[in-house]
């Protein structure tokens, strides 16, 4: 399927369909359904400095069109995942994006210290600035442009691997942030991760989550992601890669057409363990019927036509 090649940021990927961050765990969990070689890229859950235990239970409640889940991030830390996990992702010849997560400042950088030797294993490095900032009373990283362009200027000097912004849709200005984190000089942005949300259990009257609050992902806020694809993509001059209710090829195509370069699928995992192969096979179909040679002739076209 030569027609799904797509080069971003100077790493060459079989297809742009890949796994979203939290969903597919470090892709052992899904090697049954399959190879870790056949997803475009292997996007790992987000890692930290050290292990990091998540939130108190429940943490995923069922919604209208998609769920809740409040897992907190939980992770074994880094060295855990270079010393187990990686090891095994290159074995199986996959392409591996790492989400890292962090506190502070400081800790996103050790993270990325940590990783630069394995520069060629781990093709890149999305940052989840969704992170609470312990320094600024817990307000996270991506709701503040001059944060951002801190964060990431300071992560982008010291990594020798490309870095993936993945930007957070509960801001009152999602092409500000964008803006900021190209400044800081990024390979890439990602978005969206989930919209902020609540459940209440009408008869115990309390929250239903344990933490609370959620992250909101599936079918229900693909409008609303694909709307931040289409603004960020006239607004910067980097690659997106494209996530949020991505069920079937016909919503990744959504995406391309908006100005995705690849796309994400995560929730859609749950529900149908092949949805990526389906989904690789799908957008190839429809390049084919409409006479495109590469994805990258459709990339945009929503709003370059």
């Amino acid at each position: 399927m030569n027609r799904l090649k797509q080069k971003i940021f100077d790493v060459e990927f079989d297809n742009p369909i890949f796994s979203a961050s939290g969903t597919f765990g470090y892709g052992r969990d899904y090697e049954d359904f399959i190879p870790v070689n056949e997803i475009g890229a292997v996007v790992t859950k987000g890692t930290s400095l050290t292990e990091w235990k998540g939130n108190a239970s429940p943490r995923v409640y069922e919604t209208a069109s998609g769920m809740l889940n409040s897992i907190g991030l939980q992770n074994p830390g880094i060295d855990h995942f270079l010393s187990k996990d990686l090891p095994w992702l290159v074995n199986n010849k996959a392409k591996v994006i790492l989400n890292v997560a962090g506190h502070t400042i400081d800790e996103y950088q050790s993270v990325v210290e940590k990783c630069n030797s394995y520069k060629g294993k781990i093709h890149a490095l999305e940052i989840n600035i969704s992170c609470p900032n312990v320094t600024e009373g817990g307000m996270a990283f991506g709701t503040n442009p001059e944060v951002v362009y801190e964060l990431l200027s300071n992560l982008k000097r010291i990594s020798s691997i490309p870095l993936i912004a993945k930007l957070s849709p509960n801001v009152t200005d999602v092409v500000e942030i964008a803006k900021a984190a190209e400044s800081a000089g990024v390979d890439s942005l990602s978005l969206i991760n989930t919209l902020s949300g609540i459940a209440i259990d009408i008869h115990k009257k309390k929250p239903v989550l344990g933490n609370i609050f959620g992250g909101l992902s599936g079918p229900a806020i693909k409008p609303v992601a694909l709307k931040m694809v289409y603004q960020v993509s006239q607004a910067t001059n980097l690659p997106i890669i494209g996530i949020g209710g991505i069920m079937n090829s016909t919503d990744a195509i959504e995406f391309f057409l908006a100005g995705a370069s690849a796309v994400q699928v995560g929730t859609a995992v749950f529900i149908n363990p092949y949805v990526h192969s389906e989904i690789v096979k799908g957008v190839d179909d429809y390049l084919d019927k409409h006479g495109y040679s590469s994805i990258t002739e459709i990339i945009g076209l929503a709003w370059k036509e």
